[in-house]
């Protein structure tokens, strides 16, 4: 490995330590709380280093951000040899759910840390627009296939939507201990398969 690569590929491995301290003081002291200095200490960084992999804690943010929809999008990507576009829909929540139980602080990030000055045009959150317009189009699939007759689509997408965060909001927040005797994979599969059931009906 030559000169160029090694320095190449010891900033790669920079940028990815300084986005898991990040991801980990974002979660424990929340937007507001976290600053460059303290993911600095958490990765024994100097902070003035930091900054010349990001201009400040927004990009850091930004970037966890867009990470966490890229691996949600691609996992989705998979459905799209699904003809039929009801049971494209179901899958689609089954593995929002999914997605919420295998990486619980990438969802804390991407829904639950709230960030103050939104900027919803860049990275994560233009994403995460085009994952609310794929969920969308898979609904109005539907209704052009019979179902779901007399329903506005845009009340229907965030009534879905709604539906998913809410399973996995509860338990990404530690919110389902008041369900006694049910674990959480019971609780969010078998709940949602509930809310399939009443779509079905529609």
């Amino acid at each position: 490995m030559g000169i160029a690569e090694r320095k190449q590929e010891e900033k790669q491995e920079m940028h990815k330590r300084i986005l898991t301290g990040a991801r980990k003081i974002f979660l424990e002291k929340g937007y507001e709380q976290t600053s460059m200095r303290n993911i600095a200490n958490e990765i024994n960084y100097s902070p003035g280093s930091i900054y010349f992999y990001f201009k400040d804690k927004s990009e850091i943010f930004h970037e966890l951000h867009k990470e966490g929809f890229h691996l949600l999008v691609n996992q989705l990507k998979v459905l799209n040899k699904v003809a039929d576009p009801f049971e494209r829909l179901k899958a689609m929540g089954r593995i929002f759910i999914q997605f919420a139980k295998d990486n619980k602080d990438y969802y804390n990030l991407m829904f639950i840390v709230d960030e103050p000055q939104k900027v919803p045009e860049t990275g994560g959150f233009k994403i995460a627009q085009e994952a609310i317009n794929q969920l969308s189009a898979v609904i109005k699939e539907c209704q052009q296939k019979g179902r779901f007759k007399g329903m506005d689509p845009e009340y229907f997408t965030f009534m879905i939507l709604s539906a998913m965060h809410g399973i996995c909001a509860l338990f990404c927040t530690d919110r389902t201990t008041s369900f006694v005797g049910k674990t959480n994979d019971e609780l969010m599969h078998h709940g949602y398969e509930c809310f399939v059931a009443l779509l079905e009906k529609s």
